[in-house]
């Protein structure tokens, strides 16, 4: 293998394909990005079992072959390489990397040893605008959970019906978003890995359209010249129907802007507790946003229109501080049952997006 290729091309596509690596593995290929130069392209491709990224990208091939390198550790080494031209090919030392008047050599393991990967995925497939999908992705995945007890919940239900309905839940908090398909070829129900989302709304252009493609529990989803495939999770994904409530006993509404400006500044003396406590007081006068601390306390009042009883809720901050930037109208609706019940947050007009919060008991 022998090719040359400007070194920024090479740096942003090895960054990409490394957030593929795997990082802890008993496997040391599982850790390699697999690099191919064939006549028309050179391909790099990584993997960890669950989340595969292949980008092609244009060079001057002179011998043809693949090679498995390191690849955090090339990402690394390319990055500090956006301003050269650089020559890659193998020899009896590893990857010979030339670069100005420097020679640099990195070990490498056998291209049989990588993984094989199907990127013939196509029996079902869905057409999104890329600006509703990234926003969708944006809106959901933070609140997926994030340690392996119930591996299914770090995923993304998301169902595709006339519309696309995306839930996420991580036993505290819940998100909703829906977004418009614009084709598709039947219903159909994934859970996705919020990683992949995460790196799918990252490849995709602002403008355009995108077509995901699954079959036997893989998605695939190509943008250009980079391709993602993934695995996708299998068993019982909690149903929003028996976790969302339809009747509330008190509904506020008030100006998004300002009611996080006042519970970020009500969650800075308390951050260091985990539960990072701030307490609404809702009256028909508005609501106080009250947080105490060993460091002190904040207690200040934003103007809301209330209706139905009044009510005093403690929640965790940062849940709260998420919904509330997920959100983009000026005007936010807060629904609440109680002290005790999960309350909701949504726009005051388009009710696009749902967010569910369960708060927490304080014990003062």
């Amino acid at each position: 293998m022998k090719f040359v290729c400007d070194g920024l091309t090479l740096s942003e596509a090895v960054a990409k394909v490394a957030k593929a690596c795997a990082v802890r593995t008993t496997a040391p290929v599982m850790e390699c990005i697999l690099i191919r130069a064939t006549q028309e392209e050179v391909s790099l491709l990584a993997t960890d079992g669950e989340l595969s990224i292949r980008k092609t990208m244009k060079a001057e091939v002179f011998e043809e072959g693949d090679i498995c390198v390191r690849g955090k550790l090339f990402a690394d080494f390319a990055s500090k390489l956006s301003e050269e031209e650089v020559c890659l090919s193998t020899g009896e030392r590893g990857m010979e990397i030339k670069y100005r008047d420097a020679v640099s050599y990195m070990q490498t393991l056998p291209a049989e040893e990588f993984p094989k990967i199907d990127f013939e995925i196509g029996e079902n497939y869905f057409v999104m605008n890329n600006a509703a999908l990234t926003a969708l992705i944006a809106g959901t995945t933070f609140c997926c959970a994030q340690d392996d007890s119930r591996p299914v919940l770090k995923g993304c239900l998301m169902e595709f019906k006339d519309r696309l309905e995306t839930v996420a839940l991580d036993g505290y908090r819940l998100a909703l978003c829906y977004a418009d398909v614009l084709s598709k070829s039947g219903e159909n129900s994934i859970i996705c890995p919020a990683r992949t989302l995460t790196e799918i709304a990252r490849m995709l252009p602002a403008e355009g359209e995108i077509t995901l493609y699954t079959q036997g529990g893989m998605l695939l989803v190509r943008s250009e010249d980079t391709v993602i495939v993934s695995r996708l999770y299998q068993g019982e994904f909690i149903r929003k129907e028996n976790v969302i409530p339809t009747r509330f006993s008190t509904v506020m509404t008030a100006n998004r802007a300002a009611l996080i400006a006042s519970a970020e500044r009500a969650a800075i003396l308390n951050r260091a507790d985990k539960n990072n406590l701030v307490t609404l007081e809702i009256g028909q006068e508005g609501v106080r946003l009250t947080s105490a601390s060993d460091y002190g306390n904040v207690s200040e009042t934003v103007k809301a229109d209330v209706q139905g009883v009044d009510l005093v809720i403690s929640m965790n901050a940062k849940f709260l501080l998420d919904a509330l930037r997920a959100l983009d109208e000026e005007r936010v609706e807060i629904s609440f049952n109680g002290a005790i019940s999960p309350f909701i947050l949504q726009n005051s007009e388009q009710k696009e997006s749902l967010y569910l919060i369960l708060p927490v008991r304080n014990a003062s």
